[in-house]
């Protein structure tokens, strides 16, 4: 076998090995920050709504009903199979 052939595979092995590292991480990524906005809005904001709530009745100011929280799928179904 030709020794350049050899190092023209090692090397297409390598770089693929690394663009799916590469792939991972970006897929990895927009998960984890997907997950991140979802734990924000369900479990974060209504206590920042009810304090801020409690700090407009202390000084006086009339405040509207929050607005629900919904999430919108972009691409049409969630990413768990639901």
């Amino acid at each position: 076998m030709n020794p350049y052939w050899l190092i023209l595979a090692t090397t297409a092995i390598v770089h693929f090995v690394f663009f799916l590292r590469w792939l991972h991480r970006i897929t990895r990524d927009e998960e984890i920050s997907r997950a991140f906005v979802r734990d924000m809005a369900t479990n974060h904001l209504p206590h920042i709504y009810h304090a801020l709530r409690q700090l407009g009745e202390r000084l006086g100011v009339e405040l509207e009903e929050p607005p629900p929280v919904q999430f919108v799928e972009l691409n049409g179904k969630d990413r768990r199979g639901r």
